[in-house]
Parts: structure tokens; C-alpha cells; sequence
């Protein structure tokens, strides 16, 4: 969600420095996506410094970061729920008045799937692992054009995502103590 906001921002940015008379800038600009969308607890050396040259400069792109991190720490999973709810409250107030046109729409995409998202904290499901399956699948499937059937590609499903569970004799086999 604020990942893909902090991205949008970005590639505004990246456009506008591309049309600049000098390619220096957007050449420096190029190699610092990864600092902005990692955790900055595992960011690498360079990372930490490109994003503190963002920090420095300010700016929307920063503002947008703040905004990220912000909302990432509510999602975090240490809070109440009544803080949750609280602090969602306040960063959808500060989105809205951010003039930052993806987190605008991301705080009303919010406001509107509140019940949703409150719910979901509350009793602490996730969709992460339906959607690890997911890209299983899309792997799988990209793996398996040229084969002659659909059902050869369902098969290879089914064995890598199914119920199967396939031993070969040497896992089996009790070896002696």
C-alpha cells in the first residue's frame, strides 16, 4: 500500500528529472529505489547514505518516505487496536493534507476498507500466505508454456502445490541403528 504510493512519487520525480538539460541527476537518482522501499533496518551502507541525501534534500520525496514508514509502523503488529484505529485516524488526516496525489488516494482507499483492515489486526490473519501460493503458481505456469496440454500444467501444480506428498525410496527407507 504506502510502498506502492512511495513508488508513484518517485517515478513522478524520475520523470521530471529526465527531462532536465543534464543526465547527472537522474543518473545519481537512478540507484536509490531500493533504499526508499527497504526496511531501513536492513538497508546496505550505500543505501543509508542515498537515503540520507533524500533526507537532506527534502522535498515530496521525503515527505512521501515519512508517510511510508509512518504507516508501516502502525501495520507493525506490537500496537492495540484501539492505538491502530487511533493512528490510523491521524495518518489519514496528515495523507489527505499531504498533496501527495497517491497517498490521498490511499488514505481514502483506507477510510474506505477501515472495518477490513481493523478486523484483520484484530484477529491477526494475513493474506501473505495465499498470496505466496499465488505467485507459485504464476511461476509454475510461466515455466510450463509449450507444453502440450493444460492438464500437464495443472499436474505440475498440483505436485509442487498439492496435497502430494511424493518420498523416494532412500527418504523412506529405515536405516538401520
Amino acid at each position: 500500500m504506502g510502498t506502492e504510493a512511495l513508488e508513484e512519487v518517485r517515478k513522478d520525480l524520475w520523470r521530471e528529472m529526465r527531462k532536465l538539460p543534464s543526465p547527472t541527476y537522474a543518473r545519481k537518482f537512478a540507484g536509490q529505489r531500493w533504499a526508499l522501499l527497504k526496511n531501513p533496518g536492513t538497508l546496505t551502507k550505500r543505501q543509508g547514505l542515498a537515503l540520507l541525501a533524500i533526507k537532506q534534500r527534502g522535498g515530496a520525496l521525503w515527505r512521501a518516505y515519512e508517510m511510508k514508514e509512518s504507516l508501516r509502523a502502525i501495520f507493525a503488529g506490537d500496537l492495540e487496536i484501539d492505538e491502530v484505529n487511533e493512528m490510523l485516524d491521524h495518518w489519514c488526516k496528515r495523507a489527505s493534507r499531504s498533496r501527495l496525489s497517491s497517498f490521498i488516494r490511499l488514505s481514502k482507499t483506507i477510510r474506505t476498507h477501515r472495518e477490513g483492515i481493523l478486523a484483520s489486526i484484530r484477529l491477526g490473519v494475513s493474506n501473505g500466505r495465499v498470496e505466496g501460493l499465488n505467485t507459485k503458481v504464476r511461476s509454475i505456469i510461466a515455466r510450463s508454456y509449450g507444453f502440450h496440454s493444460a492438464k500437464a500444467t495443472l499436474a505440475l501444480v498440483m505436485l509442487a502445490c498439492g496435497p502430494i506428498d511424493m518420498k523416494l525410496p532412500y527418504e523412506t527407507a529405515v536405516l538401520p541403528t
